[in-house]
């Protein structure tokens, strides 16, 4: 996902009435507050959601109005607002004004020496991040990732991963997964069913993994396999030449059925990666298409060029049954977050980190 900036494009003469029908897309945003384009474009097509990237944060207040806005525009409440907020390298709301999350694999190699002490502090870290997320809107965290850290991953992976031992993985990413709910904000596991094995960056070019289906089961699927009832998940831009040596992932109908659903035994709502990173062919209409056909959930573009997100929404269809199930699911597994000292939620944190050297 990129955070390049997009210049206003010029505003649409009138602004259509919401329509009643939810999109199955996400969106991305310019800037700091939605020009009128995007307004109009959102009430237009009532999209499910919108996502957030750096361009879009500025201070809690500022956030606070666009995600409201947002909501306000579709005349929805509940539209779920995501951002990647996984620590590390990947943090959209970033200090001063926010904390410094530490990267995954801090907490991995904190787990090789104190196993349930890392498990208290991924979830506490999660919940700080809910905090902070859900003061300014956002309900939705695209986090935590369940790739595995292996000597080939590129490195675009790199430390957002928790380890390479697909059970220790699993496990964290459980606890952080129940920091989330836990705060009020849905986490999304990524990127199923795994980007360990990718030796590129599949935000420039397609991936290809060549190990077998076997070994796939055996290592990467492991942790997705534990997670299948985590409320969302985001798939991979990644070819898997022993299961569909023709497609993605993404727009593959054999691995989303035969594998995500069915040996990952995944139950929740399946969204794209960003539509518009350079590892899919063909124009964003016909991305979508393919990602909808596959059997993803939800379309996903995020870097807010009104053309392509034209492009994505003649080719978005409505919300479909299950998907609303999906989504109802996901809702029920959020919690409203009981009584919670981020102060001394932090200081525990730091706690549990220094107890163990983990440089």
């Amino acid at each position: 996902m990129t955070d390049g900036s997009i210049p206003a494009p010029e505003t649409p003469e009138a602004s259509p009435a919401a329509s009643p029908t939810i999109s199955s897309a996400i969106y991305g945003c310019a800037g700091l507050e939605l020009n009128a384009w995007e307004r109009a474009f959102f009430a237009e097509t009532n999209p499910l959601g919108l996502i957030l990237f750096a361009r879009n944060v500025a201070d809690p207040e500022q956030v606070r109005a666009l995600t409201e806005t947002f909501r306000t525009i579709v005349d929805r409440a509940d539209a779920p607002v995501l951002i990647d907020q996984e620590g590390g390298r990947v943090q959209r709301m970033k200090p001063p004004t926010w904390r410094q999350a530490p990267p995954p694999r801090v907490f991995g190699r904190l787990s090789e020496r104190a196993a349930q002490t890392a498990i208290e502090a991924v979830e506490l870290n999660a919940r700080l991040l809910a905090h902070d997320l859900l003061s300014v809107g956002v309900t939705v965290d695209c986090a935590p990732l369940l790739d595995l850290s292996l000597k080939d991953t590129h490195e675009v992976i790199g430390d957002r991963a928790f380890s390479s031992d697909p059970a220790r993985v699993a496990v964290l990413a459980r606890a952080a997964c129940q920091g989330f709910l836990a705060g009020g904000v849905i986490p999304v596991i990524k990127h199923i069913p795994g980007h360990g094995r990718a030796k590129v960056d599949s935000h420039v070019e397609l991936p290809q993994v060549e190990t077998s289906r076997q070994e796939l089961s055996d290592t990467d699927f492991v942790p997705f396999r534990a997670l299948s009832d985590a409320p969302w998940a985001m798939t991979a831009h990644v070819v898997y030449n022993a299961i569909d040596p023709d497609r993605a992932a993404t727009v593959s109908p054999t691995l989303i059925a035969e594998v995500i659903r069915g040996e990952l035994g995944f139950e929740g709502l399946l969204i794209s990666d960003d539509l518009s990173m350079q590892a899919l062919d063909g124009s964003l209409s016909e991305r979508t298409a393919a990602s909808l056909a596959a059997g993803c959930d939800i379309a996903l573009h995020c870097n807010g060029d009104p053309a392509e997100m034209r492009q994505v929404a003649e080719a978005a269809i409505p919300l479909t049954a299950a998907a609303q199930g999906y989504l109802a699911r996901a809702e029920a597994q959020r919690r409203a977050p009981g009584l919670f000292d981020p102060l001394e939620a932090a200081e525990r944190l730091e706690q549990l980190l220094s107890t163990v050297a983990i440089g």
